[in-house]
């Protein structure tokens, strides 16, 4: 056995049984990307790029760990592994439109780095978040381990990555789940400019590996034959025997973070040590001094390979700029609906065909259940996921039962590291499987935030990878859960493109919505308030069906007021409609796009007179809402009488079933106006994204007591901005002149 150390194998290469194709094709591959390294760092210095980071000193991990894999097993790089692109066959001419921002490149000019995919190469592209993709892996892993494809999965991070929690979550995963993934820390030495010194205390990651309970391995990552040597047996025993490895790389970067960061925080000595153990320079020695490469066919490699990439810069530096086309740049941020699977029925569909689906009465958990097991059953690549939702079933049992019928591989427990998950469920997505993650209280979607918002909202947007992801989420109070297990943030979701968010109000809508979710190849939030799951009942067939999003869901027509919400929402909204007597209409939005498949603006507009401002940002927030969003910053209602300067409080309205909760708030506004506003909450908390509904009736001024629905034109729009508390509910009051809406 070797007793040399990590550093004296940096230059001790070992050729085994390799032939000398074998080797000159190594060198090939390993020269290809400083070639192109080189040529970047020339247009730099020309000023024809404005940035680029460097793998230098780099190379032999990213070209090793490539030459391992199968053409089918997925690779998840950096932005210093130009070697994987490379030694994938990506072509040079749409890598440099790529990194150009041309529309030839894979991000469609939408990008310049190295953030990007290719399903055709499997090469998933990381964030700058760095941590997050680490996740991605175990899904794609989990996916060959259901599968029983014996593949293996290899994901990069740097040293200082690994002081993420995404890192903890992602290998823990991964040993718990017994995943067939190599873990590859390159270790340069420094995180930007901070020193390992200052990032962490231990000597070795491969020490780290002892915590997970999993192997570790520790390579000369300058030496492209020990690199590719040690992860060619590893990545063959982890498709025999699934499980994950953490291989530490030692090597060195040589030039800057970027380049315009510059290397002066780097001591001197460094770089002159570890000049001399340059991968390429050093294979090409060895090459030479072992006969297997000579100087005119080194030369003849080097030249081809430097020809090769010229007439690509030529044609990318030719290409235009790209010009954004709405109709592309819109279409191309959610995915289309797959033709392969037989569409679920629809109410509509079954009323134009005479049919009719036959319906019990049952609360609104058994239909979220009921509406998961048939979609388990109609797609049999559907992966659940959660905390405890296995044999105990779930927080609220929403899942009890669901491991004896569709076992244990498709019903997982997890640990409790939401990104992680999340990330797995986009890693499963990636190998053309469905998921769906319980985050079992909504709360919690916190520490998972960056997966949804940066991976699965922008990803389709980025290089056409869908999300096929659906997030539960549980969420709302009165069910005296306290403050972290009872927010209603679905506010968080609706403003972010890529994302759909569904928030049903009904044991019907919720099963429909749910199945759609299910069949929809984009990621889809999911909202369940918690205090309707067993309160609240209604028809629910029994048949698998479906209700289209952007939909929303008219409950009554009415002349006197609009209120549009969702949710218990639209409980309350009923409520006030009975005690009132108003003839209120109420619109249930149900998903992020409200208004019946139209705008919900136009669609008032239509009635010259009235008109809605929408009570939370839907997809289409646009210049109309942000006007709204002004105007409801600046004004106030006013009473008839004239009186100015009083003081009045809005009293939260206690619903007969002790919902809502009971506090005084100031309302106070620009003129010096103010007045009293009935508000029904959906939740005990004032809480950003709460849904409240606010009434005319109830509104009057201090001075002459007037508590009567104002006259015509006596009163103004209150809103406050949907970033702002008790923003997510508008009521519109109906009348010749009048412009103006109660809500908080």
């Amino acid at each position: 056995m070797s007793t040399l150390t990590t550093e004296d194998r940096q230059l001790h290469y070992e050729r085994g049984s390799h032939d000398d194709a074998f080797l000159l094709q190594t060198y090939e591959k390993l020269v290809f990307p400083r070639i192109i390294e080189e040529k970047m760092l020339s247009l730099l210095r020309q000023g024809k790029i404005s940035k680029w980071f460097s793998g230098i000193g780099q190379e032999a991990i990213s070209v090793g760990a490539t030459m391992v894999l199968q053409q089918d097993e997925y690779i998840l790089p950096m932005h210093r592994n130009l070697g994987v692109f490379t030694t994938r066959g990506m072509p040079f001419a749409k890598l440099f439109a790529q990194w150009q921002g041309k529309a030839t490149g894979y991000s469609k000019g939408r990008e310049r780095s190295f953030h990007f995919g290719s399903q055709e190469h499997k090469v998933v592209g990381m964030i700058s978040h760095l941590g997050p993709q680490m996740g991605i892996a175990d899904g794609i892993a989990l996916a060959h381990k259901l599968k029983k494809e014996n593949r293996c999965t290899i994901v990069f991070t740097g040293d200082g990555a690994t002081s993420e929690g995404d890192f903890h979550e992602s290998v823990n995963v991964a040993a718990v789940w017994d995943l067939p993934v190599l873990f590859i820390i390159e270790n340069n030495g420094y995180g930007l400019s901070t020193p390992s010194s200052e990032q962490f205390r231990m000597k070795s990651f491969t020490d780290k590996a002892i915590g997970y309970g999993i192997e570790a391995v520790q390579i000369a990552g300058n030496n492209i034959l020990e690199v590719y040597n040690n992860l060619a047996k590893l990545a063959d025993s982890v498709r025999e025997n699934p499980r994950p490895i953490l291989v530490e790389c030692m090597t060195f970067r040589m030039r800057g973070h970027e380049e315009a960061s510059g290397t002066k925080y780097v001591p001197k000595e460094l770089f002159e040590t570890w000049g001399k153990k340059d991968p390429v320079m050093n294979y090409e020695a060895w090459l030479l001094k072992m006969g297997v490469l000579d100087i005119t066919k080194r030369d003849e490699i080097r030249t081809r390979l430097k020809d090769s990439i010229e007439d690509d810069l030529k044609h990318a530096f030719e290409e235009p700029e790209p010009v954004p086309v709405e109709s592309v740049e819109v279409g191309d941020v959610y995915a289309p609906a797959g033709a392969s699977l037989k569409p679920l029925a629809t109410s509509l569909k079954l009323e134009a065909s005479g049919s009719q689906l036959e319906a019990r009465e049952i609360r609104m958990i058994d239909a979220i259940q009921e509406g998961m097991a048939q979609s388990m059953e109609r797609h049999p690549n559907l992966v659940l996921m959660g905390q405890d939702i296995a044999e105990y079933g779930g927080a609220f049992k929403i899942t009890d039962g669901f491991v004896e019928r569709f076992g244990k591989d498709r019903v997982r427990n997890t640990p409790l590291c939401e990104s992680a998950i999340l990330g797995a469920a986009l890693g499963l997505s990636i190998k053309g499987m469905k998921a769906m993650m319980e985050m079992q209280f909504a709360d919690f979607v916190s520490e998972g935030i960056t997966q949804i918002c940066n991976n699965f909202a922008k990803i389709h947007y980025r290089w056409g990878q869908n999300a096929d992801v659906v997030v539960r989420m549980p969420t709302g109070a009165g069910v005296g859960a306290g403050p972290f297990h009872s927010q209603s943030n679905e506010m968080w979701f609706v403003k972010t493109p890529g994302l759909k968010v569904v928030y049903p109000s009904n044991p019907y809508d919720a099963k429909g919505l749910l199945m759609t979710a299910f069949d929809d190849p984009n990621p889809v939030m999911f909202f369940e308030h918690k205090a309707m799951y067993r309160s609240i009942s209604g028809a629910v067939p029994e048949q698998p069906y479906g209700i289209p999003f952007g939909q929303a869901n008219i409950l009554r027509e009415g002349k006197d007021l609009t209120i549009i919400t969702y949710g218990m929402g639209v409980h309350w909204a009923v409520d006030v409609q009975k005690e009132t007597g108003l003839d209120i209409e109420i619109i249930d939005s149900r998903t992020g796009s409200a208004g019946c498949g139209r705008d919900p603006h136009q669609r008032e507009e239509d009635r010259q007179g009235p008109r809605v401002a929408r009570g939370h940002p839907h997809r289409r927030h646009g210049r109309r809402d942000q006007r709204a969003d002004q105007r409801a910053r600046l004004r106030i209602p006013r009473c008839a009488c004239g009186a100015r300067g009083q003081l009045g409080y809005a009293r939260a309205f206690r619903h007969p079933a002790g919902a809502g909760f009971p506090a005084e708030r100031k309302v106070e506004g620009g003129g010096g106006t103010f007045g009293r506003v009935l508000i029904v909450s959906a939740t005990r908390q004032p809480l950003i994204g709460t849904p409240v509904a606010s009434t005319l009736r109830s509104t009057y001024c201090l001075p002459c007591r007037w508590n009567k629905f104002p006259p015509s034109g006596s009163f103004q729009l209150l809103r406050s901005s949907p970033s702002m508390v008790w923003s997510t509910f508008i009521a519109i009051a109906r009348g010749p002149g009048s412009y103006g809406a109660l809500g908080c």
